[in-house]
């Protein structure tokens, strides 16, 4: 087996990214078709991408941070977006969103240095007594029972709970209430000691200081800096819980940006935290609402365990995930639904590369692509690369240290790719290469003639031969392997695969070619640079003496006759096989192997889904149901998968149903039916559900069974 080089994602990947385009700022460019990658989640049509928030994972050094930075800035200066970030890691103890805070005017709040006040007057109440609890939970988990969340309530009512201090004093002497002042200072004693630590203890200076009040709304980009705290400290919840409530409450109200983003950097410490969680869960449901955007940024989805947290990342409806090892890739493509070329291709990703999922359906990968100011704002390996350099001087016979120092310099960094001065990062590039010399090649040529003579098989496997040769010899973007996705067309178009044809020619348009650039003639009339000469035609004798007759006997005539007899059966068959083969040839022109539609039962939405297996023995059938289903089911043949959904807690958000079978066919061709059951939201249990069944065929069609009406095929799911 050849591997190829994540920068060959075209050969074994499909060409998922050429019939979607996204609106909104430049981002890199895909590396399965060459084409430009825009992407402002906020501009997508909502039915294509119904929540904005987005996931970003990936290994130390993949880029995914510097990805985070590069969208943030571009998204306010071409959109006037606003942002507020959570960043708890960074060098030389500052965070790593900092240059670029102050880059765009904006104002960078360190932990310790600006005082929050949880119990400020522009908080409503109901929400000054959560974040208070919220607190309190963060340092000691059991302080707050009945009793003690009463005396809560009664001391944030008293006039000195302006700040952290008069509130402690307010628990410690309460006044008389509904119940005697006694009881409430009894009750209150563990909440006063839980709030005491952010007044005298460890964690004094986050919410207590003279200057205690709230940011301004109407900075470009606040940064909240918690890199000097201890990771594990109480402090990094508890003042993500003040964050929250004033983003939720006091920002996003104030705010008058048309689209606003919430960014957290490593984003395990605040999602594990159950102080916190809740506040995060209540911003992801409501984004859409509110206008915002949450950013998660982390390492690996293993941080955040197997319980809520992870079902909190699984509702970012945007992910691009940078290099992970082979497990944590398993992981991550389990949560995100990822296809399994996807997943493979994680673990090989350079710097600056990524897998991006946009909404359910569309997967890519993506190079980020940054200019050298956007590099400087974003460097994040500034201490890696200076004990480089140091080891470089130590060799000072090597005469190539420079020049092996200054390509370290650019590996390590966040990013692969640096823009030309002056070169805009969204603008197609020409066409820069020069053509290859005029050299006598009949590969095309003879895989086209192939294709002309019905050798389908054979043509493709030629083309695909060809191909891979060209790209190991002189590059996967030069004019060599470029050429033989025209062929491949002509291919496909002579073997009755238009569609295949239609793709691959889109390819090669978008990637600054014409078509069929590579046919064209030379002006001096020689041939095509990929042809052969064209062969000689033959020469006629100058003097021409027909042969003499021989003498003929009659029993060969007889014998001609008999021949004749024979052939003529042979010819029936043959024609009979001949037809038999250009059927087969059809059935083969016409597989895809897949099939995907949606439906609507039940008031809701139902992708139903066939794919055979690669050896075309097996189909796996599956079925991808909206939140707002209670019920759902699927049958074919012995094969049943169900699962109803359980009445929902305070605060918990509905999850699409997903259920799959795997059935055997007798071979590839063979169609396959399923029937999909669902109780929407008003289905009750121990009632019948609706349901229909759908007849899929591996040419990407499907029928209602029941109708016989063919069904729309879901294409975005197809690409």
């Amino acid at each position: 087996m050849i591997r190829l080089p994540s920068s060959h994602a075209a050969i074994t990947a499909p060409l998922v990214a050429s019939s979607t385009a996204f609106p909104g700022i430049p981002i890199g460019r895909s590396l399965l078709d060459g084409r430009p990658f825009h992407l402002s989640p906020a501009m997508v049509d909502d039915r294509v991408l119904p929540s904005t928030n987005s996931l970003a994972l990936g290994g130390l050094g993949s880029g995914k941070s510097t990805t985070a930075k590069v969208r943030g800035r571009r998204e306010h200066l071409s959109h006037g977006h606003q942002y507020v970030v959570v960043d708890s890691f960074g060098e030389e103890n500052a965070g790593e969103w900092v240059p670029l805070t102050r880059d765009l005017n904006g104002k960078v709040i360190e932990a310790g240095s600006f005082t929050l006040n949880p119990v400020s007057e522009l908080f409503p109440s109901e929400v000054r007594e959560h974040l208070i609890r919220s607190l309190i939970v963060a340092v000691e988990p059991d302080a707050l029972n009945a009793q003690a969340a009463h005396a809560l309530q009664h001391a944030l009512n008293h006039p000195k709970a302006t700040s952290l201090n008069g509130l402690v004093d307010a628990l410690v002497e309460p006044e008389d209430g509904r119940w005697p002042a006694a009881d409430l200072a009894a009750w209150g004693v563990g909440a006063a000691i839980a709030l005491s630590r952010y007044t005298e203890g460890s964690l004094r200076g986050l919410f207590d200081g003279d200057n205690a009040g709230l940011p301004e709304t109407d900075l470009p980009i606040i940064t909240f800096d918690f890199s000097r705290l201890d990771r594990n400290s109480p402090a990094i919840p508890s003042l993500m819980a003040a964050v929250a409530c004033w983003v939720e409450h006091v920002w996003l109200p104030q705010s008058t940006a048309p689209h606003r983003h919430l960014v957290l950097e490593e984003a395990w410490q605040i999602l594990l935290s159950p102080a916190t969680s809740k506040l995060i869960q209540r911003l992801l449901k409501y984004s859409r609402k509110m206008g915002l955007s949450l950013d998660v940024v982390m390492h690996t989805l293993s941080d955040l365990g197997t319980g809520p947290a992870q079902d909190l990342a699984r509702l970012c409806e945007v992910a691009h995930v940078g290099r992970l090892g082979p497990e944590e890739a398993a992981l991550v493509g389990a949560l995100l639904n990822l296809p399994d070329w996807a997943i493979a291709r994680i673990p090989t990703l350079d710097p600056g590369q990524a897998v991006w999922k946009i909404g359910p359906d569309y997967v890519d990968i993506i190079q980020t692509v940054i200019s050298e100011d956007e590099a400087r704002l974003t460097d994040t390996s500034s201490r890696r690369r200076m004990a480089q350099a140091l080891a470089v001087e130590q060799d000072t016979l090597d005469l190539e240290a420079e020049a092996d120092a200054d390509v370290d310099e650019d590996q390590e960094q966040d990013v692969t790719v640096l823009l030309e001065r002056g070169q805009d990062c969204g603008a197609d590039d020409g066409w820069d290469w020069e053509m290859p010399p005029n050299v006598i090649d009949t590969r095309h040529e003879d895989a086209i003639q192939a294709a002309r003579e019905g050798r389908c098989s054979e043509a493709a496997d030629l083309a695909a031969i060809g191909e891979r040769e060209d790209i190991h010899a002189h590059g996967i973007n030069s004019n060599e392997a470029i050429s033989w996705l025209s062929t491949r067309a002509k291919v496909a178009e002579l073997c009755g695969d238009r569609d295949q044809a239609v793709q691959l020619r889109a390819t090669v348009a978008r990637m600054g070619k014409d078509v069929d650039w590579f046919e064209q003639a030379k002006d001096d009339g020689a041939p095509q640079w990929h042809r052969g000469p064209d062969p000689v035609a033959p020469v006629s004798p100058a003097e021409y003496e027909p042969p003499v007759k021989a003498r003929r006997r009659t029993w060969p005539y007889l014998a001609a006759v008999a021949a004749l007899a024979l052939a003529a059966g042979g010819v029936w068959q043959s024609a009979a096989d001949d037809k038999k083969e250009q059927a087969h040839q059809e059935k083969a022109a016409a597989y895809k192997g897949l099939s995907v539609t949606e439906v609507n039962i039940d008031g809701v939405t139902t992708k139903a889904r066939a794919e055979w297996s690669e050896d075309g023995r097996t189909v796996i059938l599956s079925a991808r149901v909206d939140e707002q289903a209670k019920f759902a089911r699927i049958d074919s043949g012995e094969q049943t998968a169900q699962e109803k959904v359980a009445p929902l807690e305070e605060g918990q958000i509905p999850m699409p149903i997903r259920l799959e079978v795997k059935v055997p066919v007798g071979d590839r061709y063979e169609a396959v039916r399923m029937t999909v059951a669902v109780g929407g939201p008003h289905w009750k249990e121990g009632s019948r559900a609706p349901g229909r069944e759908i007849e899929f065929r591996p040419d990407r069609t499907a029928t209602d069974v029941k109708t016989g009406k063919q069904l729309k095929q879901y294409y975005s799911r197809l690409a």
